[in-house]
Protein backbone atom coordinates (compact mmCIF):
# COMPACT_ATOMS: atom_id res chain seq x y z
CA UNK A 1 0.00 0.00 0.00
CA UNK A 2 1.15 3.45 -1.28
CA UNK A 3 1.00 6.42 1.76
CA UNK A 4 0.04 9.82 1.28
CA UNK A 5 3.48 11.35 2.37
CA UNK A 6 4.80 13.87 -0.25
CA UNK A 7 1.80 13.26 -2.51
CA UNK A 8 -0.34 15.38 -4.42
CA UNK A 9 -4.12 14.68 -4.72
CA UNK A 10 -6.18 16.80 -7.21
CA UNK A 11 -10.15 16.74 -6.54
CA UNK A 12 -13.06 18.00 -8.41
CA UNK A 13 -16.23 18.13 -6.77
CA UNK A 14 -14.56 18.76 -3.61
CA UNK A 15 -16.56 21.78 -2.00
CA UNK A 16 -19.32 19.81 0.02
CA UNK A 17 -20.42 15.64 0.00
CA UNK A 18 -18.34 12.84 -1.07
CA UNK A 19 -15.72 15.18 -2.31
CA UNK A 20 -14.82 17.37 0.73
CA UNK A 21 -15.36 14.12 2.82
CA UNK A 22 -12.31 12.76 0.77
CA UNK A 23 -9.99 16.11 0.83
CA UNK A 24 -10.54 15.67 4.69
CA UNK A 25 -9.36 11.86 4.69
CA UNK A 26 -6.83 12.48 2.36
CA UNK A 27 -5.65 15.60 4.50
CA UNK A 28 -5.24 13.30 7.56
CA UNK A 29 -3.27 11.10 6.16
CA UNK A 30 -0.50 13.84 4.65
CA UNK A 31 -1.43 14.17 1.44
CA UNK A 32 -1.31 17.71 -0.02
CA UNK A 33 -4.75 19.25 -1.51
CA UNK A 34 -5.57 20.84 -4.81
CA UNK A 35 -9.76 21.32 -4.32
CA UNK A 36 -11.88 22.41 -7.32
CA UNK A 37 -15.66 23.12 -7.30
CA UNK A 38 -17.63 25.60 -9.83
CA UNK A 39 -18.70 28.17 -6.47
CA UNK A 40 -16.39 30.55 -4.79
CA UNK A 41 -17.71 31.01 -1.51
CA UNK A 42 -18.37 27.20 -1.04
CA UNK A 43 -14.05 26.31 -1.81
CA UNK A 44 -13.54 29.24 0.47
CA UNK A 45 -15.78 27.44 2.98
CA UNK A 46 -13.95 23.96 2.46
CA UNK A 47 -10.80 25.67 2.66
CA UNK A 48 -11.30 26.67 6.41
CA UNK A 49 -11.69 22.98 7.43
CA UNK A 50 -8.90 21.42 5.34
CA UNK A 51 -5.24 21.99 5.97
CA UNK A 52 -2.89 25.56 5.28
CA UNK A 53 -1.46 25.36 2.11
CA UNK A 54 -4.28 23.68 0.31
CA UNK A 55 -5.21 25.24 -3.17
CA UNK A 56 -8.54 25.32 -4.30
CA UNK A 57 -10.06 27.23 -7.19
CA UNK A 58 -13.25 28.16 -8.41
CA UNK A 59 -14.13 26.63 -12.12
CA UNK A 60 -16.47 26.11 -14.37
CA UNK A 61 -15.94 22.36 -14.87
CA UNK A 62 -18.51 21.92 -18.08
CA UNK A 63 -16.28 23.97 -19.98
CA UNK A 64 -13.25 21.84 -21.34
CA UNK A 65 -10.92 24.75 -21.47
CA UNK A 66 -11.34 25.49 -18.09
CA UNK A 67 -10.04 22.20 -17.19
CA UNK A 68 -7.28 22.63 -19.93
CA UNK A 69 -5.73 25.63 -18.17
CA UNK A 70 -6.29 24.26 -14.84
CA UNK A 71 -4.25 21.09 -15.13
CA UNK A 72 -1.77 23.15 -17.12
CA UNK A 73 -1.72 25.09 -13.78
CA UNK A 74 -1.48 23.06 -11.43
CA UNK A 75 1.41 21.18 -13.05
CA UNK A 76 2.54 17.48 -11.72
CA UNK A 77 0.52 15.63 -9.46
CA UNK A 78 -0.35 12.11 -7.91
CA UNK A 79 -3.77 11.05 -7.87
CA UNK A 80 -7.40 12.61 -9.19
CA UNK A 81 -10.62 12.68 -7.61
CA UNK A 82 -13.40 13.51 -9.60
CA UNK A 83 -16.95 13.78 -7.93
CA UNK A 84 -18.18 16.48 -9.54
CA UNK A 85 -22.00 16.70 -9.99
CA UNK A 86 -25.35 18.32 -9.92
CA UNK A 87 -28.20 17.53 -7.53
CA UNK A 88 -30.00 14.65 -8.77
CA UNK A 89 -33.91 14.95 -9.78
CA UNK A 90 -35.73 11.27 -10.47
CA UNK A 91 -38.53 11.63 -13.15
CA UNK A 92 -40.29 9.41 -15.25
CA UNK A 93 -39.16 9.36 -18.89
CA UNK A 94 -42.19 10.28 -19.91
CA UNK A 95 -41.44 13.54 -17.92
CA UNK A 96 -37.75 14.17 -18.92
CA UNK A 97 -36.69 17.37 -20.18
CA UNK A 98 -33.71 16.14 -22.46
CA UNK A 99 -32.08 19.08 -22.73
CA UNK A 100 -31.73 19.40 -19.02
CA UNK A 101 -30.78 15.58 -19.38
CA UNK A 102 -28.01 16.13 -21.83
CA UNK A 103 -26.47 19.22 -19.42
CA UNK A 104 -26.57 16.12 -16.78
CA UNK A 105 -24.38 14.24 -18.95
CA UNK A 106 -22.24 17.81 -19.56
CA UNK A 107 -20.78 17.77 -15.91
CA UNK A 108 -20.73 14.30 -14.66
CA UNK A 109 -19.63 12.85 -17.60
CA UNK A 110 -18.09 15.05 -19.98
CA UNK A 111 -16.54 16.77 -17.45
CA UNK A 112 -14.84 13.81 -16.23
CA UNK A 113 -13.48 12.62 -19.64
CA UNK A 114 -11.95 15.89 -20.15
CA UNK A 115 -10.35 15.66 -16.79
CA UNK A 116 -8.53 12.60 -17.24
CA UNK A 117 -7.86 13.59 -21.44
CA UNK A 118 -6.00 16.54 -19.15
CA UNK A 119 -4.70 14.82 -16.26
CA UNK A 120 -3.01 12.39 -17.72
CA UNK A 121 -0.15 13.86 -19.36
CA UNK A 122 0.81 15.69 -15.66
CA UNK A 123 0.53 12.15 -13.56
CA UNK A 124 3.56 10.58 -11.65
CA UNK A 125 4.40 7.87 -11.73
CA UNK A 126 2.07 5.39 -9.78
CA UNK A 127 -1.07 7.81 -9.89
CA UNK A 128 -4.52 6.80 -10.31
CA UNK A 129 -7.61 8.37 -11.22
CA UNK A 130 -10.79 7.66 -9.43
CA UNK A 131 -14.07 8.00 -11.02
CA UNK A 132 -17.60 8.06 -9.51
CA UNK A 133 -20.34 5.72 -10.57
CA UNK A 134 -23.36 4.45 -8.65
CA UNK A 135 -25.51 1.38 -8.09
CA UNK A 136 -28.27 2.98 -10.17
CA UNK A 137 -26.37 0.80 -13.56
CA UNK A 138 -26.44 -2.31 -11.66
CA UNK A 139 -30.33 -2.05 -10.04
CA UNK A 140 -32.38 1.12 -11.57
CA UNK A 141 -35.50 1.64 -10.71
CA UNK A 142 -38.38 3.64 -11.76
CA UNK A 143 -37.70 6.90 -12.41
CA UNK A 144 -33.99 6.64 -13.08
CA UNK A 145 -33.25 6.27 -16.48
CA UNK A 146 -30.65 8.98 -16.33
CA UNK A 147 -29.00 8.21 -13.52
CA UNK A 148 -28.93 4.58 -14.93
CA UNK A 149 -27.54 5.75 -17.98
CA UNK A 150 -24.50 7.90 -16.49
CA UNK A 151 -23.44 5.29 -14.11
CA UNK A 152 -23.43 2.79 -17.03
CA UNK A 153 -21.49 5.21 -18.89
CA UNK A 154 -19.07 5.72 -16.14
CA UNK A 155 -18.39 2.03 -15.27
CA UNK A 156 -17.69 1.90 -19.07
CA UNK A 157 -15.40 5.07 -19.01
CA UNK A 158 -13.33 3.08 -15.90
CA UNK A 159 -12.32 0.04 -17.63
CA UNK A 160 -11.25 1.54 -21.08
CA UNK A 161 -9.10 4.29 -19.69
CA UNK A 162 -7.38 1.57 -16.79
CA UNK A 163 -6.54 -0.09 -20.36
CA UNK A 164 -5.71 2.93 -22.55
CA UNK A 165 -3.73 4.77 -19.70
CA UNK A 166 -1.71 2.02 -18.31
CA UNK A 167 0.34 1.82 -16.25
CA UNK A 168 -2.01 4.60 -14.88
CA UNK A 169 -4.61 2.93 -12.71
CA UNK A 170 -8.20 4.09 -13.16
CA UNK A 171 -11.11 2.60 -10.69
CA UNK A 172 -14.55 4.12 -9.58
CA UNK A 173 -16.57 3.86 -6.41
CA UNK A 174 -19.96 3.02 -7.08
CA UNK A 175 -22.15 4.41 -3.58
CA UNK A 176 -25.64 3.31 -2.64
CA UNK A 177 -27.96 6.18 -1.31
CA UNK A 178 -25.73 8.57 0.32
CA UNK A 179 -26.30 11.54 3.09
CA UNK A 180 -25.34 14.52 0.78
CA UNK A 181 -26.61 17.53 -1.00
CA UNK A 182 -26.68 14.84 -3.57
CA UNK A 183 -30.62 15.22 -2.79
CA UNK A 184 -31.26 18.74 -2.12
CA UNK A 185 -34.02 18.95 -5.01
CA UNK A 186 -35.85 17.21 -2.60
CA UNK A 187 -37.85 18.86 0.39
CA UNK A 188 -36.32 18.30 3.62
CA UNK A 189 -39.23 16.46 4.78
CA UNK A 190 -39.17 14.62 1.29
CA UNK A 191 -35.91 13.61 1.81
CA UNK A 192 -35.69 12.51 5.62
CA UNK A 193 -38.56 10.11 4.24
CA UNK A 194 -36.47 9.00 1.43
CA UNK A 195 -33.65 8.37 3.83
CA UNK A 196 -35.52 6.38 6.16
CA UNK A 197 -37.18 4.22 3.75
CA UNK A 198 -34.02 3.31 1.81
CA UNK A 199 -32.22 2.87 5.15
CA UNK A 200 -35.19 0.48 6.67
CA UNK A 201 -35.04 -1.61 3.46
CA UNK A 202 -31.07 -2.05 3.72
CA UNK A 203 -29.16 -5.02 5.02
CA UNK A 204 -27.09 -2.58 7.55
CA UNK A 205 -30.81 -0.69 8.21
CA UNK A 206 -29.35 2.55 7.01
CA UNK A 207 -28.15 4.82 4.36
CA UNK A 208 -24.44 5.36 4.22
CA UNK A 209 -22.03 8.61 5.06
CA UNK A 210 -19.96 10.57 2.88
CA UNK A 211 -17.35 9.82 5.25
CA UNK A 212 -17.90 6.20 4.45
CA UNK A 213 -17.52 6.77 0.37
CA UNK A 214 -14.35 8.73 1.41
CA UNK A 215 -12.59 5.69 2.51
CA UNK A 216 -13.25 4.12 -0.04
CA UNK A 217 -11.52 6.55 -2.82
CA UNK A 218 -8.23 6.55 -0.23
CA UNK A 219 -8.41 3.16 -0.64
CA UNK A 220 -8.22 3.11 -4.14
CA UNK A 221 -5.56 5.80 -3.89
CA UNK A 222 -3.49 3.63 -1.51
CA UNK A 223 -3.89 0.07 -3.31
CA UNK A 224 -1.52 -0.13 -5.91
CA UNK A 225 -2.45 -3.35 -7.48
CA UNK A 226 -5.75 -2.63 -8.75
CA UNK A 227 -7.14 -0.95 -11.46
CA UNK A 228 -10.30 -0.89 -13.68
CA UNK A 229 -12.41 -1.40 -10.68
CA UNK A 230 -15.90 -0.36 -9.46
CA UNK A 231 -16.21 -0.44 -6.05
CA UNK A 232 -19.78 -0.45 -4.85
CA UNK A 233 -20.28 0.83 -1.63
CA UNK A 234 -23.96 0.39 -0.96
CA UNK A 235 -24.95 -1.22 2.22
CA UNK A 236 -26.13 -4.50 0.82
CA UNK A 237 -28.64 -2.58 -2.00
CA UNK A 238 -27.79 -4.45 -4.99
CA UNK A 239 -28.45 -7.55 -2.58
CA UNK A 240 -32.11 -6.61 -1.40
Amino acid sequence: METFKNKKVVILGASSGLGLATAKAAAEEGANLVIVSSNQERIDDALKNLPKGTEGYAIDLSKEENIRLLFENIGKFDHLVYTAGENLNLSSLSETDLQKARDFFTLRYWGAIAAIKYAAPNMNEGGSINLTSGIANQRPGAGWALASSICGAMDGLCRAMAVELAPIRVNAVAPGVIRTNLWNGMSEEKKNDFYKNVGDSLLVKRVGEAEEIAQSFIFLMKQAFVTGQIITIDGGTVLV
